[in-house]
Formats: C-alpha cells, sequence, structure tokens
C-alpha cells in the first residue's frame, strides 16, 4: 500500500497581507497529478487543512477543488483536523463524505476507531486523532492529551492485529522537555506545548508502522517512521527550508517498506536582501531574485523615503521590510522570550495592551477582570 502524507494547507492564509489561494490551488491540483502518477492508495492530511475557524466561501471552494482531484485521481482521503480548523465546521457530515472516500476525524472521542484500508497483504488501520484541547478533555498539557488519546489508539491496535498509521497535529520533539522547579514548563510552538515523540511509540501488541504528524511548517524527520511533511507553501519569511513536497510511504505486508520525499512545485521563493537601497536597486547580481518573495533589510545609516515604492519598482513581490543601519546596534537586542522571562501573567497582558494601543495601558476596570480571570484559572489548575 502506498500513502501520501501531506498536512498544513491553510486554506485561506496569506502570506504577508498577499492572497495564495491561487498558488495553493496550483500546488494541489500538482498533488493531485502525482497521486495518480505515484499510483497513491491514500492522502493522508494531519490537520490545519483552513487557516480559519471561519473559513470564507473561496476557501471552501478551493479545498472541494483539490479533494475531488485527489478522489478522481484514485486515492481516498483521510484527513484530521488541526488547531486552525473548526473541528465542528470541518467533520460536518463526515460519515456521507466517509461514503464517497474521504474520511474526516474531528472527535475526540472517536480516536480509537480507525479507519480501514485494504491491500492485497489485508487490513491497514488508520488512525486520526484531531488537535486535542488538554483543558476540554481535563488534562493539563497537550502531552498527557495526546498520552491518553493514544493509550486508546494501542488498546484498539492490540486488539485487530493489523498494520497501523497515526495522524496527530502536535508539536513533538525527540528531546526531553525541561522542567522548572516546582512545576511544569510551559513550552509552546504556535500555542501547541511539547509532545514528546515517544508518546507514539507502539507495544509489541499494538503495532504503529508511520506516524504522520502536522504543525511544523517544514519537512522533520524524528525517527524513520515519524515524520513532519511540513505546509505545501511558503507561509511566512520563517519557514526558512526552501522544500516544499510530501512524503511518499510504502507499506508491506510487515509494516514499513520505505519513505520517500515527493516534491511539490514552489510557486515563488522566497529571498533575503540586504544593504543600502540603492545599491540593492542596482545591484545585477539580484536579478534571479526580481520575481521572488523578498524580505528586504536596508542597512542606510538613516530611514529611506518611499522605501517600499522604490523597492517595488525593481522587486513587485517584496512583501517585508526591515531598516537594520549597519554598525547599530538596537537598544535591547533580547529576544521576546529573553525581554519577559519571570514577568508574572498580569504584567504580559498590560505590556501587550500597552503594545497594541502604542502606550496605553488597561484601565482600571480591565486591570480587576485580568486579575479575576487569572485568579479563577489559578484555582482550576490547583483543583485539578
Amino acid at each position: 500500500m502506498r500513502l501520501l502524507h501531506t498536512s498544513d494547507w491553510h486554506i485561506g492564509r496569506t502570506f504577508h497581507g498577499h492572497a495564495t489561494l491561487d498558488a495553493l490551488r496550483g500546488v494541489l491540483l500538482e498533488l493531485a497529478e502525482a497521486v495518480r502518477r505515484e499510483r497513491v492508495d491514500a492522502v493522508l492530511v494531519a490537520g490545519d487543512v483552513f487557516d480559519s475557524a471561519t473559513p470564507a466561501a473561496a476557501a471552501f471552494e478551493l479545498f472541494e477543488e483539490a479533494v475531488l482531484a485527489i478522489r478522481a485521481a484514485g486515492a481516498a482521503v483521510v484527513m484530521t483536523s488541526g488547531n486552525h480548523d473548526s473541528a465542528a465546521r470541518l467533520g460536518h457530515q463526515a460519515p456521507f463524505a466517509a461514503a464517497g472516500g474521504v474520511h474526516v476525524r474531528t472527535r475526540a472521542d472517536a480516536v480509537d476507531e480507525p479507519v480501514v484500508l485494504r491491500d492485497e497483504h489485508g487490513e491497514v488501520d488508520v488512525y486520526g486523532i484531531p488537535y486535542l484541547e488538554p483543558l476540554l478533555l481535563g488534562e493539563r498539557t497537550h502531552a498527557a492529551a495526546l498520552g491518553a488519546a493514544m493509550d486508546r489508539v494501542r488498546a484498539a491496535a492490540a486488539i485487530r492485529g493489523n498494520r497501523g498509521v497515526v495522524l496527530a497535529h502536535c508539536f513533538a520533539s525527540t528531546g526531553v522537555v525541561p522542567q522548572a522547579a516546582g512545576g511544569e514548563r510551559d513550552i509552546t510552538a504556535g500555542g501547541l506545548d511539547i509532545v514528546p515523540s515517544s508518546v507514539f511509540d507502539g507495544t509489541d501488541g499494538a503495532r504503529i508502522d508511520y506516524v504522520a504528524l502536522g504543525h511544523l511548517h517544514s519537512r522533520v524527520r524524528l525517527a524513520e517512521h515519524v515524520r513532519y511533511a511540513g505546509a505545501p507553501l511558503h507561509y511566512s519569511f520563517g519557514e526558512t527550508s526552501p522544500l516544499r513536497g510530501a512524503w511518499l510511504i510504502d507499506l508491506d505486508a510487515d509494516g514499513l517498506a520505505a519513505v520517500r520525499w515527493l516534491d511539490l512545485p514552489v510557486p515563488r521563493r522566497l529571498t533575503e536582501i540586504a544593504g543600502p537601497l540603492a545599491r540593492l536597486l542596482e545591484d545585477e547580481a539580484l536579478i534571479g531574485a526580481e520575481q521572488d518573495w523578498v524580505q528586504a533589510v536596508l542597512t542606510d545609516p538613516v530611514r529611506q523615503q518611499d522605501a517600499m515604492a522604490r523597492l517595488r519598482e525593481r522587486f513587485p513581490f517584496v512583501a517585508r521590510l526591515e531598516h537594520r543601519p549597519e554598525g547599530v546596534r538596537p537598544a535591547d537586542a533580547r529576544s521576546y522570550g529573553e525581554r519577559t522571562a519571570g514577568l508574572p501573567d498580569a504584567a504580559l497582558i498590560a505590556g501587550f495592551l500597552e503594545h497594541v494601543r502604542a502606550g496605553a495601558g488597561p484601565s482600571d476596570a480591565e486591570s480587576a477582570l485580568v486579575a479575576e480571570v487569572l485568579s479563577t484559572v489559578a484555582a482550576a489548575e490547583r483543583a485539578a
């Protein structure tokens, strides 16, 4: 059996304010062509199908077009909801979709009910774990919520005895999650706390042959059978990997037989250019960057007038501009995490309000409300 692992489509997301629907349409339709070319049996989509819990009509139209193209190419579809999706909206009429070969798993209470695929060697059970909100499940961390879900998956897998594949949307790591004295330390990436990859381990009686992860936007190999595919498009300049694609997974009678990377087209490369504005506008070495998404760092001693407009005359897709004078150190070069380490929650909230309100902090009434909410949350955590 051949599976294709993809994730984080983020339909409807913009790239620094620029629409991406047309570019994403081309990539997803190419993915459907790859399904036909590579004779893929099922496409796995590990969460964040949409970028918003309330997608626009155009986003739904692209979703339908992509899924129908994959089905027409001959593959079933198994997808789960991510932290950006509305599980209720994505899972609406899931039983009807399953009848057409599109299996949407969004229910936390059904993680041990696999989608059953079949090949000449027998059955392959695909367990779809949606993004799990810990507090709604009575857990304190995402690791605990996923651990409980995987216990149920392993129990079901042990009874069924088939080859097993798991989809999950989380921030997994092979490292040990550090803990501060006196309790857990909250370490997050995009709002998700770290989950040790060992959560997905199988047992002698419960086979987990492949784990298809979503949330990180670049491909990552945590183990031979535990991987992130990344997003099909670049959605920020922070996504440094130039590669976009998906994993092709082959299962034989004994389980995982091979994994290989499938390249998908990159509609527009990411490029950073740096230097004085006059030089960037004339440098012949930058001819190859003129149709890229450009992040420009200007090193002029003083800010240049109409810098973005002038850059766009040569680089029409410049999306981000930063002024970083050469030889001048910022007043505070520490990261946000370093500047806020140790600050109480109330101070962090007040600082955020000052930032978004151009210096106006919370009113007395707002401060009282924040204190009340934080007190309630603290009491709930103690009770747990």
